[in-house]
C-alpha cells in the first residue's frame, strides 16, 4: 500500500466557528447538520486508520478573520498533543495594507506552511465567497501574496473557472511563490460549456510552473462520492499537470456528509490505478511532501 499524505482536512470546535453557529446558513456544500459538532485530530485519526496515511495537512477552517492567530495557535497545540497535522496553511488578510505583520505572527507556529485567503466567485450566490470576481487582479493582493517568498511558503487558491485567466497573472507576479489550485479547479458545471471552460483555465493554469493542483473536494457539487466522477477529474488534472504537479486532499469532515475516509481514499485509489506506481506515489504523497515541506 502506498503512504498518502492528506493534504486537505480541517480539524474544529464548533465555537470557533461562526458558521457552525446560530442559524444554518446555506452552504456550497449543503446541509450540514450531521458535522455542526467537534472535529478533533482524535476524530481524524480514527476516519483515515488503518489506510496508510502518514501525515496531513490542515487548511484553514474560516474562524472570525480577527482571530488568525489564535486558528493557528490552536493547531500547532493540537499537533503538540496529538501528532496530528503536520504542516498548517493559516489565514492572513492579504488585502492588508501589509500582511507582513500578520505573516510574522504566524511564522512563530513551526508548522505553517501556506496561506489561505479564498477567492472564488460565481455567478451564483450560494457558491460566492469572495467580494468581488477580481481579486486577482488587485495590486494589493498581488504584492502580499508575493511576500509569501520571503517566508518560503505556499499559498492555497481557490478560484472558479471564469477567474482562472485573472489567477493566471497572480502566478505570474509572484514567480518566487508556489501556488496550490485547490480542489482541482472546483468544477461546478459539468456540461459541454462548463466543462470547456474548466479544461481551458486548468490548462492555462498549468502553462506556469508555479502552480500544482490539489485533487479534493470533487464530490462537492454533486454531493456524492461518484468514483467515475471522480476518476474524470484525476484522469484531466493529471493529463494537463503531469502527477507530479498533483496532490491529494481529503477535505474532511466536509466530505464525510456522503462518503466515509475509506471509500473517498478508495475512489482516489482506483481513478489513480492506470498510473505508474511512481505517478501513484507522487499524487498520494511525494508531491505533498515537497511542497508543504514535510519531513
Amino acid at each position: 500500500m502506498l503512504p498518502v499524505i492528506d493534504a486537505h482536512h480541517h480539524i474544529w470546535r464548533q465555537a470557533d466557528l461562526a458558521w457552525l453557529n446560530g442559524p444554518m446558513q446555506p452552504r456550497i456544500f449543503g446541509p450540514y447538520e450531521a458535522i455542526r459538532c467537534d472535529y478533533l485530530a482524535g476524530d481524524f485519526v480514527r476516519d483515515h486508520h488503518g489506510l496508510g496515511v502518514v501525515k496531513s495537512v490542515y487548511v484553514q477552517a474560516n474562524w472570525p478573520a480577527e482571530r488568525f492567530e489564535d486558528e493557528a495557535a490552536w493547531v500547532q497545540h493540537s499537533a503538540t498533543e496529538s501528532g496530528w497535522p503536520h504542516g498548517i496553511v493559516a489565514y492572513a488578510d492579504m488585502l492588508a495594507t501589509d500582511v507582513r505583520p500578520q505573516l510574522d505572527r504566524l511564522a512563530g507556529y513551526p508548522l505553517a506552511r501556506g496561506v489561505r485567503m479564498q477567492l472564488h466567485w460565481h455567478e451564483k450566490e450560494l457558491y460566492r465567497f469572495a467580494a468581488r470576481p477580481d481579486l486577482c487582479l488587485d495590486p494589493v493582493l498581488q504584492r502580499n501574496v508575493a511576500r509569501l517568498a520571503d517566508y518560503g511558503w505556499v499559498f492555497d487558491l481557490q478560484v472558479f473557472a471564469g477567474q482562472m485567466a485573472s489567477a493566471g497573472a497572480l502566478a505570474d507576479a509572484c514567480p518566487g511563490v508556489t501556488f496550490v489550485l485547490q480542489h482541482a479547479g472546483m468544477l461546478e458545471d459539468t456540461g459541454e460549456a462548463g466543462m470547456t471552460a474548466w479544461r481551458e483555465g486548468m490548462a492555462a493554469l498549468a502553462r506556469r510552473s508555479n502552480v500544482v493542483t490539489k485533487l479534493s473536494a470533487l464530490g462537492t457539487f454533486i454531493r456524492r462520492n461518484d468514483p467515475a466522477h471522480v476518476a474524470m477529474i484525476v484522469r484531466e488534472t493529471i493529463g494537463l499537470f503531469g502527477a507530479e504537479r498533483c496532490l491529494f486532499g481529503s477535505n474532511f469532515p466536509i466530505e464525510k456528509l456522503w462518503t466515509t475516509y475509506a471509500d473517498l481514499l478508495a475512489a482516489h485509489r482506483a481513478a489513480l490505478a492506470p498510473l505508474t506506481q511512481v505517478e501513484q506515489r507522487a499524487v498520494l504523497h511525494d508531491t505533498a511532501a515537497r511542497v508543504y515541506r514535510l519531513t
